[in-house]
């Protein structure tokens, strides 16, 4: 499962090297460069102490009003979406076909309905509780492939829609981790056919060679 121990960094406490994104980092235009800075990010959740998390390896971006395959397209603003449309570093969270809890991280600022889809992240602290969460009996490549088992491993859930990502319980942290551009693959969205023309945009990030990646590579 992964290449680190539980909490532990190349021998160093995990939790000791983490850095929380600033506001400044999600609070930028360019919603595509920001997906792929993501990979390689650490999401994190703690909810009662149980901390859970994982680092990201494959991620979308939706641009906007100009994005047919965005929830905003057209400058479409409905309750579920309307925290889109905050100033970049909220989570939004939406149930996805009545089952699936999607997390998504908003970008840009204030009216510009940018934001980023976590698809899949390689399992890292508590996976355990993974495992209790996911139901689950060994914890295989699926755990948290997928943005459904994405939320589900880390216990995320609708109700979480609207959280400042510097929060304690929910965030995302840098821990000098890159990947050079040939590490990173781009490719048209999943699941978005409905969009048309915009459908075929190469908005989907991904580490090249993670087995956590979901879809077709």
């Amino acid at each position: 499962m992964g290449k680190y121990n539980d909490q532990e960094l190349n021998g160093t406490r995990f939790s000791k090297i983490m850095k929380i994104l600033p506001a400044g980092f999600y609070q930028r235009k360019d919603v595509l460069r920001i997906a792929k800075e993501l990979l390689g990010k650490i999401l994190v959740t703690n909810w009662e102490g149980i901390i859970t998390s994982g680092r990201i390896v494959e991620c979308e971006a939706y641009n906007g009003i100009i994005d047919k395959a965005s929830h905003a397209a057209g400058g479409r603003r409905t309750l579920r979406n309307e925290i889109m449309y905050a100033n970049g570093g909220f989570s939004y969270v939406y149930l996805c076909y009545g089952i699936h809890h999607l997390f998504n991280v908003v970008t840009n600022l204030q009216d510009v309905p940018h934001a980023i889809l976590i698809r899949a992240v390689e399992p890292i602290e508590g996976i355990g509780e993974m495992l209790l969460r996911t139901g689950k009996k060994k914890p295989d490549y699926t755990l948290t492939r997928g943005p459904g088992n994405v939320s589900k491993a880390l216990g995320i859930f609708t109700k979480h829609n609207g959280i400042f990502l510097s929060n304690d319980q929910l965030y995302i942290a840098d821990v000098g981790k890159k990947y050079g551009k040939n590490e990173i693959i781009a490719s048209p969205r999943i699941g978005v056919d409905y969009a048309g023309r915009d459908a075929k945009l190469p908005y989907r990030f991904y580490v090249k060679d993670s087995p956590y990646v979901s879809g077709k590579k």
